[in-house]
């Protein structure tokens, strides 16, 4: 939502020279502001109203003014409605009804008031708020032979009737109708002409404007029906980024799902972020390029939600989780730029050395659970999307993290938040679903349950959601189920179980998998026929990939199995299948399938169609296939089938664990 600043300059900056919409100012003892001063600007404080009419909001306390002109409930707490998209539409229609009538007033009473001023019967055009904007730039001086004038004789009869603007096909009469207006000369008429104007983009209607120009002619206008309203012209897209549902029209998507940490917008109408003068690059390069890279489903599902409720907020407020973007950047410089200098290294480590103070001061005073947990989490999952596998850089391993971050959820008690969402009717905890992607998936990097695998269980038995599928693409009853499966896992490594319960357990869950199945027409593409992505279907689609790889997961644990057995060949065939419906390439979503890909490829045989379709996307990927999780995923790919014996043809090929070359390589990675 754009805003006004509270004082505006005398020339304006031009819009080109603005590089991000957040603002970096330098940090300054002085009240003076030094030279060389970077400011990150962004709204967040529009009321709710005009975020929901896309309209400009000038902030104003209390009530702004449009909603105050327009008679308007104005809200700046978000409230109920916003949280679901069929109340927002039903909100919104009754918003435009209500402008319609204010409108509809207002002209009748704009008639009455002009009437002492304007002759009826010489305008035929409706009275728009255009029109009326400017009364008395408008008006004509009332003459002496009119009837509004004081010098006018009430006694005469009136020579025509009272035009009624309601009425278009009833035009007044012309002037050499009576003989009084023969000796007039002929006032022009006042013509209003409405230009309607539509903005496509990818042949998906989005901007929308209406002009009104007024000219004068002789000429009297036709007696003709005037064409029908554009429909909703109310509504002009401010900026169709801002609300984020360009799909919404095809998918019904719920917007702002979470609750976001941060809670509701603040009524400061811009973002400050204090950063040093040797940084401000570095968080220039975060917002800029790394910022996109790391929620790629939830920018699908809710467009800027990422940036506006997420990153930029705690930027704002939370000095460790700055540190940690700055790390983050100079890491991904590092790797996209080839940079192998003593100062980019220092960069690297003086932020990562300042989270940890920053973390470990916290932990001490035992105080802002919240932002302590944001950091953890940044730290952890941020990672994800930079660096390579060869970073040699010292730091903590994430799972050190982890169980310093589900400490603060329990303190913070979570988990019993996420379990009452249904029940009290609230939206997710967003750092609960982060915590969970992070727990579940996390577990089966190290052959153990996940913490919270009780919560997951208790979700499962209630059918409610964790908003896994909208943060990550995969529906929330898959990955509750990969969870019960990593808890298998963790039995069977630690010895907790002999061979014939395991195999009664895998037989049970593999039932309800089964029954997660949906019909075989499920698989679409996700493109809509205007070639934009279809949120849903996409989710559908990743599903049916986190699916096919729980079983390929469970199928690993029976005692004796081997990636040559049919029932594996057969769900790898499956997997590569289901890969086709995913978009693929730098813009594509390969990158939030690590995971599962890393599953099935270290099942895959020499030849498979797995390999082809593998191979194919690593190569669209280009470059990008080099960083973050996605890179680690394929060295480890590649040296899990190095070390099971395919490099030598005709060769012995022996069963190697992913997990057995990780250890053996030193590797400590996440791959989610």
């Amino acid at each position: 939502m754009s805003t006004s600043p509270a004082s505006t300059p005398a020339t304006s900056p031009p819009a080109d020279s603005r590089k991000s919409s957040a603002m970096t100012v330098p940090k300054a003892t002085a009240p003076a502001k030094p030279p060389g001063t970077k400011l990150h600007r962004r709204s967040r404080s529009g009321c709710f109203t005009c975020r929901l009419r896309r309209k400009k909001c000038d902030e104003g306390e209390g009530q702004c003014k449009a909603c105050k002109h327009l008679g308007l409930k104005c809200e700046y707490k978000r409230p109920m409605w916003w949280s679901n998209n069929d109340q927002r539409k039903e909100q919104k229609e009754a918003i435009k009804n209500k402008i319609k009538r204010t409108k509809l007033s207002e002209k009748a009473s704009q008639v009455e008031a002009s009437g002492a001023e304007t002759p009826p019967g010489l305008s035929h055009s409706l009275p728009t708020s255009a029109t009326y904007s400017d009364i008395t730039a408008r008006t004509r001086a009332p003459s002496i032979d009119s009837q509004y004038s004081m010098g006018y004789d009430f006694n005469q009869p009136h020579l025509h009737d009272q035009f009624d603007p309601y009425q278009l096909h009833e035009l007044s009469p012309p002037y050499d109708a009576n003989s009084h207006y023969q000796s007039i000369h002929p006032t022009p008429y006042e013509v209003d002409i409405k230009t309607e104007r539509q903005m496509y983009v990818n042949d998906v209607p989005t901007r929308r404007d209406s002009t009104i120009s007024t000219f004068s002619t002789f000429q009297p206008p036709q007696s003709l029906p005037t064409l029908p309203p554009f429909p909703e012209d109310e509504w002009i897209h401010e900026d169709i980024y801002e609300s984020g549902d360009m799909f919404s029209t095809e998918e019904g998507l719920d917007f702002n799902f979470f609750d976001f940490s941060h809670g509701a917008p603040q009524t400061s109408p811009h973002a400050l972020i204090q950063v040093d003068d040797c940084d401000r690059s570095l968080l220039d390069h975060f917002i800029d390029n790394v910022l996109r890279l790391i929620f790629p489903i939830l920018e699908i599902n809710q467009h800027g939600s990422a940036r506006s409720e997420v990153i930029l907020p705690a930027l704002e407020s939370n000095k460790c989780y700055l540190h940690c973007c700055l790390s983050i950047a100079a890491i991904h410089l590092k790797s996209t730029q080839g940079l192998q200098t003593e100062q980019i290294d220092s960069d690297i480590m003086r932020h990562r050395y300042a989270t940890i103070s920053e973390l470990c001061e916290a932990l001490n005073r035992d105080t802002d659970h919240q932002q302590i947990l944001e950091a953890t989490l940044g730290m952890i999952f941020f990672q994800c999307s930079v660096g390579r596998p060869d970073d040699s850089l010292p730091d903590i391993p994430w799972h050190q993290h982890f169980e310093a971050g589900a400490s603060l959820v329990k303190k913070l008690e979570l988990p019993y938040a996420m379990v009452q969402v249904d029940h009290a009717k609230m939206h997710p905890p967003f750092n609960m679903t982060l915590t969970s992607w992070i727990d579940i998936l996390g577990a089966t990097m190290l052959a153990r349950s996940p913490v919270f695998a009780h919560v997951y269980r208790e979700k499962n038995e209630m059918g409610s959601t964790s908003g896994l599928c909208e943060l990550m693409g995969c529906e929330d009853n898959i990955m509750y189920l990969i969870s019960e499966i990593a808890c298998l896992d963790g039995l069977k490594t630690n010895g907790g179980i002999d061979d014939m319960q395991l195999c009664g357990h895998v037989k049970d869950l593999s039932e309800f998998v089964n029954r997660t199945e949906p019909s075989p027409s499920s698989l679409e593409y996700p493109y809509s026929s205007t070639g934009a992505i279809r949120p849903k279907q996409l989710s559908k689609n990743m599903t049916a990939v986190f699916r096919i790889a729980a079983r390929v997961y469970l199928c690993s644990l029976v005692p004796g199995a081997s990636k040559h057995d049919q029932t594996m060949v057969n769900l790898i065939d499956r997997f590569a299948h289901a890969m086709e419906f995913i978009p693929p390439g730098p813009d594509g979503f390969d990158r939030s399938l690590v995971w599962p890909l890393l599953i099935a490829g270290s099942m895959s045989t020499l030849g498979s169609s797995f390999r082809h379709v593998f191979a194919s996307r690593v190569a669209g990927l280009g470059e990008h296939a080099e960083f973050g999780s996605f890179g680690r995923m394929v060295r480890l790919l590649q040296e899990v089938w190095h070390q099971s014996g395919e490099d030598c043809p005709g060769g012995e090929t022996r069963s190697v664990h992913w997990r057995d070359v990780m250890k053996q390589q030193g590797w400590d990675f996440l791959l989610i």
